[in-house]
């Protein structure tokens, strides 16, 4: 409530509700996150599936990239990360974990925030 010379003014309280949306959204986002965390829990052979794959295809890409024109290189960059793959594995595993669920959850808060 304002005063001012010649009348009381009010002011619409909105601050409130716009405070309570937004405690709201946060618990909603956080509710996101942790079916996340769930989910990659549950769906664990299928994570593993997906940085199996998503390794078989960047190595390949890597190496092709860096040595474009010597086969003979290619070829024993190939087998070196045919054998460090399970190594690799473990750890991107880990960080998917880790990170994942965050990153999905930032990613589509943006994308229902207009």
């Amino acid at each position: 409530m304002l005063t001012s010379r010649k009348k009381t003014v009010t002011v619409p309280q909105r601050l409130p509700k716009l405070a309570e949306e937004e405690r709201i959204e946060q618990e909603r986002m956080r509710d996101v996150f942790v079916l996340l965390e769930h989910l990659l829990e549950r769906e664990e052979t299928t994570v593993k599936l997906i940085v199996d794959r998503l390794y078989d295809v960047g190595a390949v890409n890597l190496i092709n990239k860096k040595f474009p024109a010597q086969p003979r290189k290619r070829r024993v960059m190939k087998s070196l990360a045919r054998m460090l793959k399970p190594a690799v594995k473990v750890y991107a595993l880990r960080w998917v974990k880790r990170n994942c669920p965050r990153l999905v959850t930032n990613w589509l808060q943006r994308k229902v925030r207009f």
